[in-house]
């Protein structure tokens, strides 16, 4: 299994709402699979402070060993990394549109994003197999009497992609919660979706959603669940379709995008070691 590893230049900079900027990038590099399904994660590598360019292990067949080349990079030099959705392959191109949340100065995604420019290099590493979803979008469709997505603005792009990828005559229904309704974006798709914008105010971050899944009077029968978003709020999400409602774990596809009051280079916990375990026996 190949892992492919490219650098993508700005072509593009623009803000989609007060605390959103969809940045374009042209890659290097760009495999025809790339933005050809929803819900595609990549991994954006930043450059470390004066370097005009992060510091990459060349493309090899083996992901375990590019990841172990990457950790050997000393630590003042080795980019840091992050997960993203690609948003959209511009046709006819290798151009990708990634979207950033802007929460200010207090990680290096979005305090690059706060000051990108055109011309600017990021390394890019994926799509693969490895960050896949766990079910076939298809699959879910076909197989559950309807379909729930939910999460919070890290989730947006990923929710935009299966909404736009569902097919007609399936009934959809999406959670979004937002700092207010300035962050609203549209959610265009065949399918029948109805979406509910959550605004949280001075709450913290997942709690608003959470309460109003719970609060909800869903759709009769066995849906399929895809929740993303800050790690504590999908698990109690998670806890609650699966103790509560009834659905198999297997028609849940979840996962912790950021974790509140600590960061992805913090240690993970003891919860966020759980998780992990089951979506590898799930797998």
């Amino acid at each position: 299994m190949t892992l492919p590893v490219t650098f993508v230049e700005v072509a593009a900079v623009r803000r989609i709402t007060p605390r959103a900027a969809r940045v374009t990038f042209e890659a290097a590099a760009l495999d025809d699979t790339v933005g050809g399904a929803p819900d595609q994660q990549v991994k954006l590598c930043f450059p470390r402070p004066g370097q005009a360019e992060p510091v990459l292990p060349a493309q090899g067949d083996d992901p375990m060993g590019w990841y172990q080349a990457y950790l050997a990079i000393p630590e003042a030099e080795r980019p840091l990394m992050r997960s993203f959705t690609v948003r959209r392959r511009v046709p006819g191109t290798r151009r990708i549109e990634i979207d950033f949340v802007l929460h200010g100065d207090t990680g290096p995604a979005s305090a690059w994003a706060l000051r990108a420019e055109p011309g600017d290099r990021l390394g890019m590493v994926g799509p693969s197999e490895l960050y896949a979803r766990q079910v076939p979008l298809a699959e879910a469709a076909a197989t559950a009497d309807w379909i729930l997505l939910a999460g919070d603005e890290s989730a947006l792009p990923a929710i935009a992609t299966l909404a736009g990828a569902l097919p007609a005559g399936v009934r959809a229904l999406a959670f979004v919660e937002v700092a207010d309704e300035s962050e609203r974006q549209p959610l265009d798709g065949p399918a029948d979706l109805t979406v509910r914008w959550l605004y949280r105010g001075g709450a913290r971050p997942g709690v608003v959603l959470t309460e109003a899944v719970r609060a909800a009077e869903l759709p009769a029968g066995t849906p399929f669940a895809w929740l993303a978003g800050e790690a504590d709020a999908v698990r109690a999400l998670r806890r609650y379709l699966v103790g509560e409602r009834g659905v198999p774990k297997i028609f849940v596809d979840f996962s912790g995008y950021w974790r509140y009051r600590l960061t992805q280079d913090d240690a993970p916990t003891a919860e966020d070691l759980a998780d992990a375990q089951e979506k590898l026996t799930m797998s």
